[in-house]
Order: structure tokens, then C-alpha cells, then sequence
């Protein structure tokens, strides 16, 4: 008998290269936009092939969240207890660019894992985060918690959320450094006395359009933009929800609408932050301590705006993009006049690594806004940015 040539040219790593598919498909467009169609085109098999390997969306979704906290622990497993920091930090690098494509999911996406789930993953994470810890206590006994080694992982994992292109070697050896840096921060160092200016006026509701994207913010921001329905904004302004529409042509265009208020309103505070500021240090420092309290003082709707931006359409999506890019730009001439030595992928990298450090370091303080957190954060930003 013949065999099938279909069956005898199936790879045995078949289940593998699915998860990794899946884990860029959604890492790139969010979990409810992601299609098991495409997952499978992107492996170049039929959808029924890969329902043969996972029942359903979800269970392949799961399947990607555990693998960058597997890969974690299996690297820190194999690192001897007592090893120095450098040591554990390139081993959380080395996994975490490995799975760069993907890693994201872990980062936004895991909050649409059911609760177990959930649970589970975060428990393979803070064992992630206690190994880090114990070495940086050794190299810093002065760290009374985990708040350097939170950011410190912050600023590694940060390769997953943006396409910078980058030698995988390269990358490593600039977020560990980036990372060795955040954990020999002392958060109480001085900053130049630079502070951010005074921010934008919060945004007052003055129109009925105004009050329903006030109102849909800490909604996206608390259950995911998916999970919430038109019925639950139009209740929260006093609404029938067919009266949305006389406003906003549909939900996604109330969630490009915030995107678009948070892009605004932190161009609007760099402006004023860079203003009568002298020298490339102090503007980077400046840029630093604006970028803290922007995620301080507009914590939801700048979560909304950092998870569900790939949820949007590519219309809706494009001059969010480019938004990101002229801030990220102000940030990389500055960085780059401050350090000559970096080219400018060096430094779009540590830029971001900056960021990883104000997200993970803002959660461990669970967004608590007083100036004391925004000083900390901010050294720790400086620190991975390597002033």
C-alpha cells in the first residue's frame, strides 16, 4: 500500500510550529480578532487540520500564553542558584527574544484566559520573578522588594511589543544591560531636579459624544474593549443604545476615539515638558518623568490605548501608528544626542525597554500616583535608558 504523501510529509513538530503561528497571529491583531483560518494559513494547512491538534480558538490560546512562561522557567531552571544576576537576567533575555514574535500575548492578551487559566500562568510568572528577585537582592541587598526586579524584567520584555528590527545578539546584550542597570538603580537618585511640567487639562465631558467616550474608557480598560457592549455605555450616560449611533458609528470607533484623546494628550505634555529644557540629558530625563506621570495620571485610558490598539482596523489604526512613531522619534534624538555611541536601533530598543520598565514597575505599585512613585519609576526609567 501507498502511503498518503500528505500524511508522510506531515513535520513531527507540527503542534510546535501551530503554537508559534498562533502566538504572532495573536500577539499582532488580539485574540478576538485572530482567526483560526488564518492561524492555519500561516502554517500552510487547512483549518480542519488544525482542529484535528486544538478543539477550539481558546485552547490554542492557552496553549501560547503558557509558552513563554514555560521557556522562563525551563532557562531558570537550568541556571544554578547561586548564579550572579548577569547570568540570570541573559537567560530571561535569551528566551524572551527567542519567543519575541509571540510574547506578547502574555502581556495584554492573558486577561482573556478564564480565571484557572489565569491563575496558573501568573503562578509560573512570579516564580520567573522570585528567581530574578533573590538575584538581585544578592547583587543589591538594599532592594526591600520586588520593585527592581519587576522593572528590570519589564525592560526585557518590552522586544515583544514593538518591530524594531535587531540583531537577536544585539537585542539580548542591550535588555540585559538595560535590565542590569534598572536593578542597580537606587530609586531615591537624583534626577537633575527635572520634573514633568504641569499636564494637559483632564478632558471635560461637555457633550453628550464627550460623556459616552469618558464613560467607555474605564469600561475597556476594566473588561477588555470585546467584552463590553454597547448596552453597558449607553446605561452608564442615561442612554438607549440604538442612541450611540447619532454619535459614534459603532463601538470601535468610540475605542479609536480614546487611542486617539491618549495619543493627543501625551504629545501635548512632551511639548510643554521639552519647552526650557537645555541639553539632550535633561531632556531625556524630562521626556522620562513625563512619560511616568502620563501613565500615572491617565492610567486607564492609556491601558486601553497600550492592549486594544491592535484591535483597530487598519484605517482607524494608521494615524494612531504614526503617532507612535513621532513620539518615539523625539525620544530617540534625544537618547542619541545624549549617548553618541548609540545607533539609531540601539536606541529605539532602550527606549522601549524604558516603557517595559514603567509598565511592569507601575503594576507592581498598582498604579498608587503620589510623587514618591513617579520619582522612583522615573530613576527607573533613567537607569534603563543608561544616563
Amino acid at each position: 500500500m501507498t502511503a498518503d504523501p500528505t500524511t508522510a510529509a506531515r513535520p513531527r513538530n507540527r503542534k510546535q510550529l501551530i503554537v508559534g503561528a498562533a502566538g504572532r497571529v495573536f500577539s499582532e491583531r488580539g485574540y478576538h480578532r485572530a482567526s483560526m483560518e488564518e492561524i492555519a494559513t500561516g502554517v500552510g494547512i487547512t483549518a480542519a487540520a488544525l482542529y484535528r491538534h486544538f478543539p477550539n480558538k481558546y485552547a490554542l490560546f492557552a496553549e501560547c500564553a503558557d509558552v513563554m512562561a514555560d521557556g522562563l522557567v525551563a532557562a531558570l531552571d537550568e541556571v544554578p542558584p547561586d548564579a550572579p544576576l548577569p547570568d540570570v537576567l541573559a537567560a530571561v533575555a535569551r528566551v524572551t527574544v527567542t519567543h519575541r514574535a509571540s510574547g506578547g500575548v502574555y502581556r495584554w492578551e492573558a486577561r482573556y484566559l478564564n480565571r484557572e487559566d489565569r491563575r496558573r500562568l501568573g503562578a509560573k510568572f512570579q516564580r520567573v520573578v522570585g528567581r530574578v528577585d533573590e538575584a538581585v537582592r544578592r547583587e543589591h541587598p538594599s532592594a526591600d522588594d520586588r520593585l527592581r526586579a519587576v522593572a528590570a524584567l519589564g525592560a526585557i520584555g518590552s522586544i515583544t511589543m514593538h518591530r524594531t528590527s535587531i540583531a537577536g545578539r544585539r537585542a539580548e546584550t542591550l535588555l540585559s544591560g538595560a535590565a542590569l542597570r534598572v536593578a542597580a538603580t537606587d530609586p531615591s537618585a537624583a534626577l537633575l531636579g527635572v520634573r514633568a511640567a504641569e499636564p494637559p487639562a483632564q478632558p471635560v465631558p461637555r457633550t453628550r459624544r464627550a460623556e459616552i467616550l469618558a464613560a467607555a474608557i474605564p469600561l475597556f480598560a476594566r473588561d477588555g474593549f470585546a467584552n463590553v457592549t454597547n448596552g453597558q455605555i449607553a446605561r452608564e450616560v442615561g442612554l438607549a443604545p440604538s442612541a450611540l449611533y447619532r454619535h459614534y458609528p459603532g463601538k470601535v470607533d468610540i475605542l479609536s476615539a480614546a487611542c486617539l484623546q491618549a495619543a493627543g494628550l501625551l504629545a501635548q505634555w512632551v511639548e510643554r515638558s521639552l519647552h526650557e529644557v537645555e541639553g539632550p540629558r535633561e531632556a531625556v530625563v524630562a521626556l522620562a518623568a513625563t512619560y511616568v506621570a502620563y501613565c500615572f495620571e491617565y492610567t486607564a485610558l492609556n491601558s486601553v490605548a497600550e492592549a486594544e490598539l491592535a484591535g483597530l482596523p487598519t484605517g482607524l489604526r494608521r494615524p494612531l501608528v504614526l503617532a507612535q512613531r513621532e513620539h518615539i522619534a523625539v525620544w530617540e534624538q534625544q537618547l542619541r544626542l545624549a549617548r553618541p555611541e548609540l545607533d539609531p536601533r540601539q536606541a529605539r530598543v532602550l527606549v522601549h525597554a524604558g516603557f517595559g520598565a514603567v509598565v511592569e514597575a507601575g503594576r507592581r505599585l498598582r498604579w498608587r500616583d503620589d510623587a514618591g512613585h513617579r520619582d522612583t519609576v522615573t530613576a527607573l526609567v533613567v537607569g534603563a535608558l543608561g544616563l
